[in-house]
């Protein structure tokens, strides 16, 4: 892959090669929410030398790469199908469970690590908006632009909608992608960098570890719809949108 520091996007990298994710990761650039900066914008705001970040990021590109899921050259619907089912339902079932032992562990361990509170509260609060927010791609965005998929295939004219664009709904989709990359950021900040104790008991253990995964699988799924979904989406609709 041929990467240019200044003009690259770290979308660009991750979308061509999503083990370059690991690398962003180490120098805690969140690839979904930042995905729009460029390469050399983020090594300005993070103070991180861009020759030490381009090195890395070869020597990941230098690996054999294993067969990789190519999502960008996915038809929509089949993306979104994707979306709901690996992350949307991951959501749904991991959130209840991974509150239930944030609680237990705040209760019991809090006198000596009064972050916990404070942690099970921020992820309380993104758990709540997550599930409003993924019944609002649900039932609003995500039939709309299956709709538009539809509408190209059968080469027919698709009326707008009464939300005018489908850029106002994707625009109100982003602003909580990134309030939610905030509530993690923080998150891993108050648990340094989901640091375990050495006396740690087991809840402890695995509710930090299913915190990262949280994360993890958090900014995947933003990833696939800031920067896959929602630009295709945006490119569709001038292409099957008839005049109001």
């Amino acid at each position: 892959m041929e990467l240019e520091i200044k003009t690259s996007t770290v979308a660009d990298v991750v979308r061509k090669d999503y083990r370059t994710a690991k690398v962003f990761k180490k120098y805690r650039i969140d690839f979904c929410c930042e995905g729009g900066k460029t390469i050399d914008q983020v090594c300005i705001e993070r103070k991180i030398e861009p020759k030490e970040l381009r090195n890395d990021l070869d020597s990941i590109l230098a690996e054999e790469a294993p067969k990789m899921i190519a999502f960008d050259t996915w038809p929509l619907d089949q993306l979104i199908d994707h979306i709901e089912k690996k992350h949307h339902r991951y959501i749904e079932e991991t959130a209840p469970l991974l509150k239930q032992y944030l609680k237990k562990v705040d209760a019991v361990h809090s006198n000596g690590a009064p972050y916990l509170t404070e942690l099970y509260r921020v992820f309380d609060e993104s758990a709540g908006n997550l599930a409003v927010h993924m019944k609002k791609e649900e039932l609003i965005l995500f039939p709309f632009i299956k709709g538009m998929v539809e509408a190209e295939k059968n080469g027919t004219p698709f009326t707008p909608p009464t939300f005018g664009s489908v850029g106002n709904p994707i625009d109100m989709m982003q602003a909580e992608h990134d309030a939610e990359g905030e509530h993690f950021r923080y998150m891993e900040e108050l648990s340094n960098g989901y640091e375990i104790p050495n006396w740690a008991c087991n809840t402890f253990i695995v509710a930090i570890k299913m915190l990262r995964e949280f994360q993890d699988d958090l900014h995947a799924h933003i990833h696939l719809e800031n920067n896959i979904l929602f630009p295709k989406a945006l490119e569709l609709e001038s292409h099957v949108l008839s005049p109001a």
